[in-house]
This record gives structure tokens, C-alpha cells and sequence, in this order.
């Protein structure tokens, strides 16, 4: 049974995925994924004993989910937008050399 895909495994009226988008995504994501894990290290620090926050890694662990979250918010909408355009012109794109069929 055909699905419609070419020889990439994409299906024939998606645009391809550029490098740019596959970069700021994974960027994105790896901005929420440490922000996690630093929010639940500072969850779990202090019933695993820790009591002063002030020396070592822990201020950098305390900080790092109030920088790098709004940074992946900003990255994923610069994505989003991106991939707006991008499917905008290739519609502008396609939709000028098919003619219309609004007259007949």
C-alpha cells in the first residue's frame, strides 16, 4: 500500500527539514531538558542534605531554568515563525505557477 512518500520518507507536498530548523529544535530542546533536571536537583537537594546553596555548582544549577527556559521559548518561536515563511513562500511559490481555476 503507497503512502505517498518519496526516497526520503517524506510524504510528496511537505517541504524538507533544513539544518537551521533541526539545529534550533534540538537546541530548544536540550535548553528545556537541562532546565528540568536543574529544577529537579534543586527539588531534591535539600532532603539529599544540602543546606547551603551559596558555594560550588549550586548557584549556576539555582539560575540556569531562569535563563535557558525563556531562551528555548524565543528559539521555538523563531522556529515556528521560520517555518511559517518558509511554507508561506512555497505556497505563493506553487500556487503561482498552477494558474487558477476560479473562472471556469
Amino acid at each position: 500500500m503507497s503512502t505517498g512518500t518519496g526516497d526520503k520518507g517524506q510524504r510528496s507536498g511537505d517541504l524538507p527539514v533544513r539544518r537551521i530548523d533541526r539545529i534550533l529544535a534540538f537546541m530548544a530542546l536540550g535548553l528545556t531538558v537541562l532546565s528540568i533536571v536543574c529544577f529537579f536537583a534543586v527539588i531534591l537537594a535539600r532532603p539529599a542534605g544540602v543546606v547551603d546553596f551559596s558555594q560550588g555548582l549550586w548557584p549556576t544549577i539555582i539560575v540556569m531554568p531562569l535563563i535557558a527556559l525563556p531562551i528555548a521559548f524565543v528559539l521555538i518561536v523563531v522556529l515556528l515563525v521560520m517555518s511559517f515563511v518558509r511554507r508561506a513562500r512555497a505556497n505563493k511559490a506553487g500556487g503561482a505557477s498552477g494558474g487558477s481555476r476560479a473562472g471556469r
